[in-house]
């Protein structure tokens, strides 16, 4: 017999060896939860990225639109105010006769 065989701390030293792989599993399980947490992370990423890419395609439409009403308010009180300046010289105009 092998000094091993019959040595007191062997069931200590086989439970350590049993509880080291015990958390090799463990250490595996939380990899792989990180790993799945890192793909996730990148998908959301790229989503992200897609409606920040969304957001700023619909403000600069927004912008265009803005500026175009603006526009078409201005060349509209643009006109009235010509009418309204027209209408006056000629009621004038034809208050002194001419």
């Amino acid at each position: 017999m092998s000094d091993c065989d019959n040595c007191p701390m062997l069931p200590r030293v086989e439970a350590l060896e049993e509880a080291n792989k015990n958390h090799g599993r463990t250490h595996e399980g939380m990899y792989d939860r990180i790993r799945a947490l890192e793909t996730e992370n990148a998908v959301q990423n790229a989503h992200w990225e897609n409606v920040d890419s969304k957001l700023d395609d619909l403000t600069a439409m927004v912008r265009d639109l803005t500026g175009k009403a603006g526009k078409r308010w201005d060349k509209a009180m643009e006109t009235v105010l010509v009418a309204v300046i027209t209408g006056a010289v000629c009621f004038l105009l034809g208050r002194l006769g001419l």
